[in-house]
């Protein structure tokens, strides 16, 4: 019969590689095991020696707040993270759970096991916001193969990032290591984490402990940095449970962290992520309802920005942009109709007004937004052919610009849609050129007329560097394509200069004129002139 002691090293083995003891003074004082696989040392090498010389530094702050958080008794884990090697290109990832026994001097008792899972994140902080909602709905999808019960925790700090402003830098920084590391610590495996802006955080952790004790546990981590005495701290718990469709999954997580985001501790939280579905299901429908109704009883407005020709600076057409209410950014109110599928029903709307005061103004030309959803639609097609009736209706004068704010997953179908809508007379032009990552197939793959620069890219054209490079290049390539360019955002008389130089051949902007509730001629010629020679620009017109 075995001894007691060997009978618990054959119980710890069965679950772990390696064993190890951590003294209070952070050094190792006791290892057997796999060390020379795990460490590229060997058990006697590693007792005397810092734990930190063996684990990555990335995952340094993770292991610390696991460290600093263990209370009498209490064990966490296992979580994930990765050893330094004597081979930096075989570095191992482990996973670690620790206990600390009060009678055990204090020392924390840890079990390292081996594991070929890639490490998450990659950077050792915190997953951003859509890496995180891809991690829970990856882990809620496991769990119901027989996974561990898990819950979304919601953690509030209210007046954190006032307190790590009033710190000195280096302290702030600690804090801001510490913050990361106690959270991941808290986390399913470490790496499920994430911040969601006005000191608020969520992560996904083991159902079982109450959302009080989680709220203390990190109050007293980051106090042990850094004066947190004015801050405040909650938490509150959402079961992850339920047969939810996968195509619900993801929104239910966005909606669940959307509301949190939002409301804080003070929302009526939903009691399981089922829950969540059920109440971002109602909400959607009041959005689609209200917004139908927008639309249908036409309650937005539109407004016109000028868009000049800069050879000869005269105005050459004017773009119709969309408000709604209370002249707020429309972006987000697009973006949902764009989600909840309804924003054909609005380029259709605008699309219909707009030709309607091209018929009463025959001199005017009108460029309004069309959703790339909404080019791949057979029945917008239709109904444009049914307004515009015979080609060059309205003389070429409605100009289409296609917003890469949703994404056309059928470029050959939106090809030929654009090919019709340039049939009938309409010049057709791709919005926000550079913002997206699909620009440069779209300009491969689509006949376009014109292509609109991103403003990102005009606000540092004035000052060189490889923004000029871009432009310049891009103009190149579209003069070849002859597709025309047009920059936007335009703000100032230096910023003219430079597309001027770089051969755009339209530019809109604040030094035009903003958007006015009636289409305006943009500045005469004769001011810009005078504006031009105020800063020294005397080059005469084209």
């Amino acid at each position: 019969m075995s001894s007691v002691p060997h009978r618990f090293l054959g119980f710890a083995f069965a679950c772990a590689d390696l064993l190890i003891e951590v003294g209070e003074d952070d050094q190792i004082n006791f290892a057997v095991g796999a060390a020379a696989i795990l460490s590229g040392s060997t058990e006697g090498a590693l007792v005397g020696r810092s734990w930190r010389t063996f684990v990555d530094e990335r995952d340094q702050p993770l292991i610390e707040a696991l460290f600093d958080g263990l209370e009498g008794g209490s064990r966490q884990g296992p979580l994930l993270a990765r050893l330094k090697s004597l081979e930096t290109s075989n570095r191992q990832a482990f996973y670690i759970s620790a206990c600390r026994l009060s009678h055990n001097r204090r020392a924390i008792s840890c079990a390292l096991a081996r594991s070929q899972a890639p490490t998450e994140p990659a950077d050792g902080g915190l997953l951003d916001r859509v890496a995180f909602e891809a991690v829970t709905k990856g882990l809620i999808e496991n769990a119901r193969g027989g996974g561990p019960q898990l819950e979304m925790a919601f953690v509030e700090m209210a007046g954190l990032a006032s307190v790590s402003r009033s710190l000195p830098s280096e302290t702030a920084k600690l804090l801001q290591t510490r913050l990361e590391g106690a959270l991941r610590a808290q986390s399913y495996k470490g790496g499920a984490a994430t911040e969601l802006g006005s000191d608020r955080f969520a992560l996904v952790r083991a159902a079982g402990e109450s959302p009080e004790a989680l709220a203390a546990r990190l109050s007293r981590l980051l106090a042990l940095v850094a004066e947190t005495g004015d801050v405040k701290f909650a938490a509150r718990a959402m079961a992850m449970d339920g047969d939810i469709a996968p195509a619900k999954l993801l929104r239910a997580i966005r909606f669940a962290l959307d509301a949190f985001l939002r409301d804080g501790m003070d929302g009526g939280p939903q009691l399981s992520l089922s829950d969540a579905v059920n109440e971002s299901i109602r909400k959607t429908l009041e959005r689609a309802n209200a917004f139908g109704s927008i639309v249908a009883e036409r309650r937005f407005k539109l407004v016109y920005q000028p868009v000049v020709l800069l050879k000869t600076r005269g105005l050459h057409h004017h773009e119709v942009l969309v408000r709604f209410g209370d002249d707020a950014s429309p972006f987000p109110t697009i973006r949902m109709a764009e989600e909840l599928d309804l924003i054909e029903s609005l380029d259709l709307a605008i699309a219909e007004q707009a030709v309607s005061e091209l018929r009463a103004t025959p001199k005017l030309r009108l460029a309004v937004n069309v959703s790339g959803r909404t080019i791949t639609s057979s029945s917008f097609i239709a109904a444009m052919e049914a307004m515009l009736g015979r080609k060059d209706a309205l003389g070429g004068r409605l100009i289409l610009e296609v917003t890469e704010s949703a994404a056309i997953d059928d470029l050959a179908l939106a090809d030929r849609h654009i090919q019709s809508l340039r049939s009938l007379g309409c010049m057709v032009c791709l919005d926000d050129f550079g913002a997206g990552a699909a620009s440069l197939a779209y300009l491969q793959r689509l006949r376009l007329d014109v292509v609109k620069i991103d403003g990102r890219y005009i606000r540092e054209l004035q000052h060189g560097g490889r923004e000029s490079n871009f432009i310049a290049q891009l103009v190149r390539m579209c003069g070849e394509l002859k597709v025309k360019t047009l920059a936007e955002m335009v703000e100032n008389v230096q910023a003219e200069e430079a597309v001027r130089r770089a051969g755009v051949d339209f530019a809109q902007g604040w030094f035009y004129g903003a958007a006015a509730d009636k289409p305006e001629q943009p500045l005469s010629r004769k001011d810009v002139t005078a504006a031009r020679r105020r800063v020294g620009v005397v080059e005469s017109w084209g």
